[in-house]
């Protein structure tokens, strides 16, 4: 399996809206993404490079496996 490594915070809200995430609100330079049956919202900064830790939590917050994760960034 491929190393998660840093990218956009763009690249990482397509991946979110490929999953089938919904931008509902910014707050600041921060992106609200929430779907029905996920409990918590994902937020992610507006950052030109987002570091690993923020992408793994996202992903965990989101349910959304490596697999599932490496899938979606090759369809963008």
């Amino acid at each position: 399996m491929a190393r998660i490594t840093p990218i956009s915070a763009s690249k990482l809200r397509k991946v979110f809206e490929k999953a089938g995430f919904k931008c509902v609100r910014t707050k600041g330079d921060h992106f609200v993404y929430t779907k029905k049956g996920i409990p918590r919202p994902v937020v992610i900064p507006d950052w030109k490079e987002l570091p690993v830790f923020i992408i793994k939590n996202n992903l965990r917050t989101a349910g959304i496996t490596r697999q599932e994760y490496f899938s979606l960034l090759k369809k963008i």
